[in-house]
């Protein structure tokens, strides 16, 4: 049995090409699953988990859940792909998910940079006559990074997939759920920026009084 964690080296052969991957479980000190071993599998030959049919010895493996070992698979074993890879159609309109989701990547990281800088000034790290054009800024930062979300949630809402493409449904379906997680971020972050404006407000008005 192979010990907790390692990683399990299979040759995988799919009609003329052959595939070494190594195989290992996401949890560290749990063994690699079937399901670990699709998901690699679906990376380097493009064939969709749900259309993989994995030979070995003969036998159809078919358990995901289950442990390699518990199927007998272990270090230097071979193990046969049939299945189809997704069509050219659907291929392309993958690709166009997963530029979207680069981008959807790229305005998260402006997030993540205007929450820090927000955090910063909350912790009183900026000098006080400072904080107010800072706050400024990021008000507006933050209101252009929503609107880019937005713009991407258009994008992604045009792309019109027929019913069989289920892997873009299921990656479009994911991607539209993340970026309505990013614009709840922004639209917490805004309340926040705008409270902290009001507050020092509120502290200058009551300095010149």
């Amino acid at each position: 049995m192979a010990a907790a964690g390692a990683a399990v080296t299979v040759t995988v052969t799919y009609s003329n090409e052959k595939h070494s991957i190594q195989v290992a479980s996401p949890q560290e000190d749990s063994e690699p699953t079937l399901q670990d071993m699709a998901l690699l599998i679906e990376q380097v030959t493009g064939v969709p988990v749900p259309f993989q049919k994995l030979i070995y010895k003969g036998k159809s493996l078919k358990e995901l859940e289950q442990p390699l070992s518990a199927l007998g698979v272990k270090n230097g074993c071979k193990v046969m792909l049939i299945g189809k890879r997704n069509s050219p159609e659907e291929e392309a309109e993958l690709k166009k998910l997963k530029d979207l989701e680069k981008s959807v990547e790229q305005i998260a990281n402006k997030l993540e940079e205007v929450n820090k800088e927000f955090t910063s000034i909350q912790k009183g790290f900026l000098a006080k006559d400072l904080q107010a054009e800072a706050l400024k800024q990021l008000d507006k930062r933050i209101k252009g990074t929503a609107e880019q979300f937005m713009k991407i949630l258009e994008q992604i809402d045009a792309i019109n997939l027929p019913e069989n493409f289920s892997d873009c449904k299921l990656k479009k379906k994911g991607l539209v759920k993340r970026v309505q997680a990013f614009l709840a971020q922004c639209d917490t972050i805004e309340g926040n920026i705008g409270q902290e404006m009001d507050k020092l407000q509120s502290k200058n008005l009551a300095l010149v009084e």
